[in-house]
C-alpha cells in the first residue's frame, strides 16, 4: 500500500520537525524511519507496501490488534455526542462513570477508586503525590520516600523517570529527591550458585535492608512491575513477590504495582499481579485499557487508601485537563467489553498463550544463541547467551540483540531488543497461524544473527 507522498518526502519532513524517543536522532535522520500507514489484526504496512507482523503490539498496547471497528465506532459516536468535558467544576459524565463500573467489576474486590490520566507515565507521576498525600492525611508527612528497582521502567516524565531504574535516563536530568532503588530480580544475570527460589528471596530481602537503612518511618511505598517490561521482560522467581509483600506489610509501606504493560490480559489473568499472587495497594494502568486506540491511563486505589483520602483528606489538589476524557472512556468501555465478552483473556490463559510459550520452547530451547526463555501468556523473552550452562552473557550483548532486532525487520517481524534479550508481546487476539509466523520469522532473525556472530 502506498500513499500520495513518497517515503523520502515523509522522512525529510519527519527529520525537520521531530525528535524521536530513545534514539540518536542524527543517525535516524541519516537512515530514515519506516513510515507506517495501515494496520490490520497483527500486521502493519509501511508506505512502500512492505508488510510486518507486529510482535510487540505497538508498545505492548494494541491488545485487540489493529482495525477493530467496534472501538472505532465507539470513538466516532462519542465524538458526535460529547467530544469533551472535564471532571473539574463539580461535574462528571456518563462515559467515565460507566467505565469505572465496568473496570471495577473486573478488578479484585479490594479496589474502589480511580484517578484517570492520559498515559502510564502520568499515572506514576500521580502515584507519588497520591501516596504522599495518603500519609500526610494519616499524620505521617515524613513518609515520603519511594523505592523502585534498578532497570525498572515507569515512564519518561521527570518523576516517573526517577521512579524507574534506568541510570542513563537519570543522567539526562531524570532524578528527584526522596527516591531510592534496589536490585532487579534478574536470575539469569546473577553470579553464584543460588537456586532461583533462593535468589528470589535474596533479591526481595534487599527491600527490607533498604527500608531499614532509610528508616521505615520515612518510606512511603515500593513500586515495581510484576514482570519488568522495558527492562527485558524479566520474570522474577516464584519466591520473590510473596516476600516483597510480607516486607511491605511488616514495615507499613504501600505496595504499588505498575500494571501498564502487564494489565488487561497479557499474562492470561486480567492483571499481572493476579498471576504472581500478590495484592498491591495501587495499580498504575494504561496501554491495554484502550488497546492503544486512544491515550488513556489511570491510578487504581485500594479501598483502604481511598477511604482515607475521601473521608479524611479534604481537598486533594490534583487534576488533568483530559482526565476521564469521554471519548477515551467510550473506547475503553468497548475494549474491556470485547476482552470480557469475547473470552480473550480466558483464551490467552488456556489456549493461545500456552501455544506461544510451547512453540518458543520447542524452537529455541536448544538454539546455540539462546540461554533462557521466559514468559507466560502473550509475553516472552529470549535471553541471548554465550554459554547457557554457566549463564555467561555476551560482553557485547546489546550489539548482538540490536542486530537481531534489525534483521527481524528485514524478515518482516517486529520484535524488540533490551540488553541481551529479544522480547515479544503480540496481540492477545493472535491466531495460531499468526503465532507460527511470529515464531518462524523470529527464528530466521535469530539464525541469521547467530551465523553473523559465528554461533551457527
Amino acid at each position: 500500500m502506498t500513499t500520495s507522498r513518497e517515503t523520502r518526502d515523509y522522512q525529510a519532513a519527519d527529520a525537520a520537525h521531530h525528535i524521536h524517543a530513545f534514539v540518536d536522532q542524527k543517525a535516524l535522520n541519516d537512515e530514515g524511519p519506516r513510515v507506517m500507514v495501515r494496520g490490520e489484526r497483527l500486521h502493519l504496512w509501511d508506505n512502500d507496501g512492505r508488510r510486518y507482523l507486529d510482535g510487540m503490539s505497538g508498545l505492548w498496547c494494541t491488545n485487540l490488534g489493529y482495525g477493530r471497528k467496534d472501538l472505532n465506532t465507539a470513538a466516532s459516536r462519542q465524538l458526535e455526542q460529547l467530544p469533551y468535558y472535564n471532571m473539574f467544576f463539580h461535574t462528571t459524565h456518563p462515559q467515565v462513570i460507566e467505565l469505572s463500573e465496568l473496570l471495577f467489576s473486573l478488578l479484585p474486590g479490594h479496589y474502589s477508586h480511580a484517578i484517570y490520566t492520559n498515559s502510564g507515565s502520568e499515572a506514576n507521576e500521580v502515584l507519588i503525590r497520591t501516596v504522599r498525600r495518603y500519609w500526610q492525611v494519616l499524620g505521617k508527612p515524613e513518609k515520603k520516600i519511594m523505592i523502585g528497582r534498578w532497570n525498572g521502567y515507569h515512564g519518561s516524565t521527570l518523576a516517573a523517570t526517577a521512579l524507574g531504574g534506568m541510570k542513563f535516563m537519570h543522567e539526562m536530568g531524570g532524578m528527584i529527591p526522596d527516591i531510592a532503588h534496589i536490585d532487579e530480580p534478574y536470575f539469569f544475570a546473577h553470579e553464584g550458585n543460588l537456586t532461583p527460589a533462593e535468589f528470589g528471596l535474596r533479591a526481595a530481602q534487599q527491600l527490607e535492608a533498604k527500608i531499614l537503612e532509610l528508616g521505615a518511618d520515612k518510606v512511603a511505598g515500593f513500586i515495581a512491575e510484576p514482570f519488568q517490561g522495558a527492562g527485558g521482560m524479566i520474570f522474577p522467581p516464584e519466591s520473590y513477590w510473596p516476600e516483597i509483600q510480607r516486607i511491605c506489610r511488616k514495615y507499613d509501606v504501600l505496595l504499588c504495582a505498575d500494571e501498564v504493560i502487564g494489565g488487561f490480559g497479557r499474562t492470561g489473568e486480567w492483571f499481572a499481579h493476579e498471576y504472581f499472587g500478590f495484592e498491591p495497594d495501587t495499580l498504575s494502568i494504561a496501554k491495554g485499557l484502550t488497546s492503544g486506540y486512544i491515550p488513556m491511563g489511570g491510578l487504581i486505589l485500594s479501598k483502604k487508601m481511598a477511604d482515607v483520602l475521601v473521608e479524611q483528606g479534604g481537598v486533594f489538589a490534583h487534576g488533568l485537563t483530559y482526565s476521564g476524557h469521554p471519548v477515551a472512556a467510550a473506547v475503553a468501555i468497548a475494549n474491556l467489553k470485547a476482552l470480557r465478552d469475547e473470552g480473550v483473556v480466558t483464551r490467552v490463559k488456556d489456549d493461545i498463550g500456552p501455544y506461544l510459550q510451547q512453540c518458543l520452547r520447542e524452537v529455541f530451547g536448544s538454539h546455540p544463541l539462546v540461554g533462557d526463555i521466559q514468559g507466560t501468556g502473550m509475553v516472552a523473552a529470549l535471553q541471548l547467551a554465550e554459554d547457557k550452562a554457566t549463564r555467561k552473557r555476551f560482553a557485547n550483548e546489546n550489539d548482538i540483540a540490536w542486530r537481531c532486532r534489525t534483521i527481524g525487520f528485514e524478515e518482516g517481524v517486529i520484535i524488540r531488543s533490551t540488553l541481551g534479550r529479544m522480547i515479544m508481546a503480540p496481540a492477545l487476539t493472535a491466531s495460531r497461524e499468526e503465532i507460527d509466523e511470529l515464531v518462524g520469522k523470529t527464528l530466521k532473525a535469530v539464525d541469521r544473527t547467530a551465523q553473523e556472530y559465528g554461533r551457527l
